[in-house]
């Protein structure tokens, strides 16, 4: 429930409300909306259909809700660690280049003696 609350927090800021402001318009302490957004307090399906009209969106919406700043970052994420295993593919190939030249090499001393 914490991630929901999150996410409830969330779309509180980028509507410029306040806590009291929504629970107010849920009919709630604040005390009792902070519980929500913090996680303390699980939310019923009631509770839920409210909150998720207040904001405008489906229940299924407010549930699967990503904050489009973070998604970005994740993306940022993403190519940063691809990048990164590219990088480290092209270590593993370097590798085995000179783990092949070492065992020619030895292959070679051994023919060699």
């Amino acid at each position: 429930m914490k991630l929901l609350g999150k996410k409830i927090r969330l779309l509180r800021h980028q509507k410029g409300w306040s806590q009291e402001d929504v629970a107010k318009q849920l009919d709630i302490s604040i005390p009792a909306f902070s519980k929500i957004e913090t996680g303390i307090t699980d939310v019923n399906l009631s509770r839920l259909e409210q909150i998720s009209a207040l904001f405008d969106m489906s229940i299924v919406q407010l549930l699967t809700y990503n904050d489009p700043e973070q998604e970005i970052k994740n993306a940022s994420d993403l190519e940063v660690v691809s990048k990164q295993l590219h990088e480290r593919g092209l270590e593993v190939i370097d590798l085995q280049k000179k783990v092949i030249e070492l065992y020619e090499e030895i292959r070679s001393v051994k023919n060699f003696a």
